[in-house]
Parts: C-alpha cells; sequence; structure tokens
C-alpha cells in the first residue's frame, strides 16, 4: 500500500520511530531530575543554600519557565544540539525543585505513587496511540481545567483548607492522566505529518518528550498529594 509515494509499512516505521525517540528523551529527563532531587535531598549543605532562603528556589523556578518557552516558542529555529541541550538543563533545574518531594513524603511513599503514575502513565499513552477515538475535542476542555485548578490552588493557598487540596489533587490526577492520552495522539499526528529528516525528527521528538515529561511530572505530583504519605504524619 502506498501513501503519497512511501510505501505504508515504511510510513508507520516512521511514526514508530519517532515515538522511540519521544519515550527515549522522555526517560531520560526524568532519570536526570530523579537524580539530580535525590541527591539535593541527600545533602544537607544544597537542602540548606536551595531552601533556607526565597531568592535560590525562585531563580531556579524563573530559569525554568524561560526554558519551557523558548523550547516551545522557537524550536524550529533551534539547532537540535541546542534543543537537546536546554532540555537537559530543563530536567535537571527541575530535580531541584523536585528535591523537596523527599523532604515532605516517605521515600517508601514517593517510590510507590512512582510506579502507580508511571503504570497510568503507560496505560493512557497507549490509548492514545492506538485509539482510532478523536481526542482533539479533549484539548480546550483540559485547558480549561488547567487553569481552573490553578486558580483553586491559589484560593486554597489563603483558605488552606485540606478537604480542598484533596479536591483540587483529584481533580489534577484525572486533567493530567487525560492529557497523557491527547498529547500521544497528538504527537502522533504531527508525526504523520513530517518529512522524515533527521533535524525535524530530533526536534518534534524533544518537544514531545517535553510534553510527556510535563504530563507524567503533574501527575506524580498531583497523586503524590492525593496519596502520599507525609513525614509528619
Amino acid at each position: 500500500m502506498i501513501r503519497n509515494g512511501v510505501h505504508e509499512t515504511g510510513f508507520r516505521v516512521g511514526i514508530q520511530d519517532l515515538m522511540y525517540r519521544v519515550y527515549g528523551w522522555m526517560f531520560v529527563g526524568l532519570a536526570l531530575t530523579a537524580s539530580v532531587a535525590y541527591f539535593i535531598a541527600t545533602s544537607p549543605r544544597l537542602i540548606t543554600l536551595l531552601y533556607t532562603s526565597w531568592w535560590p528556589l525562585l531563580l531556579v523556578v524563573v530559569i525554568q519557565f524561560a526554558l519551557v518557552i523558548i523550547l516551545s516558542a522557537f524550536l524550529t529555529r533551534l539547532s537540535f544540539f541546542t534543543a537537546a541541550a536546554l532540555f537537559v538543563l530543563y530536567s535537571l533545574t527541575m530535580g531541584a525543585t523536585m528535591a523537596s518531594v523527599f523532604l515532605v513524603f516517605t521515600s517508601s511513599s514517593i517510590f510507590v505513587t512512582f510506579l502507580v503514575s508511571a503504570g497510568m502513565f503507560g496505560a493512557m499513552s497507549l490509548y492514545g496511540y492506538f485509539t482510532q477515538a478523536d481526542l482533539s475535542k479533549l484539548g480546550s476542555i483540559l485547558v480549561m481545567g488547567i487553569i481552573g485548578v490553578i486558580i483553586a490552588t491559589l484560593v486554597n493557598y489563603f483558605v488552606q483548607s485540606s478537604r480542598f487540596d484533596m479536591i483540587i489533587s483529584f481533580v489534577g490526577v484525572i486533567i493530567f492522566t487525560l492529557l497523557t492520552a491527547y498529547h500521544t495522539q497528538r504527537i502522533k499526528q504531527i508525526a504523520q505529518q513530517l518529512i522524515a529528516d533527521h533535524e525535524t525528527m530530533g526536534k518534534v521528538s524533544l518537544f514531545g518528550a517535553l510534553t510527556l515529561y510535563l504530563d507524567f511530572i503533574n501527575l506524580f505530583l498531583f497523586l503524590l498529594r492525593f496519596t502520599g504519605q507525609r513525614r509528619s504524619e
């Protein structure tokens, strides 16, 4: 079977190759983040440096936002090497902010939640890849859901309601679980439209990896807030 002059088998292989790259880069990002987070959490000197004053952590967060904006808005203008370096840098800085997780929750709780998150993420990503259903309509709904969660989180910062926090966390888990399927399907659709040169494939795989990486991180954090065991408990 031919699709625009390209054998259907080769077309499918091209899509699969891009998805392998996406998950490969995502795994690299998560591994770097987890390693840095654990290293900082087990270093009293680094913990003191980051968390006894507000400005070091704020600086890290500002750098993270800047990196996401650059990777999202200027990806086509960047070389693959530059984009890969920025993705790695983002993963490392995320590790600095994720170190706080080890200070709030027990190690066993973090490990169990990570496994559950990985299972949920894997199942929904597979669904997004193989389903014939059109998930595009979910996009705008989920974006509105994220905005709602952000607003609710800001409100709860002042209200300090543990029950409200549980509700926010539950909704957050649902949103990022669905986003995993939506983004996976979207990445696959982008792959179908690609001219499969190495530069384009590489940069698109990095963007896809960043998107799914953020889905996983948020799913993990909301699930941890919802089910995690705090050290003070």
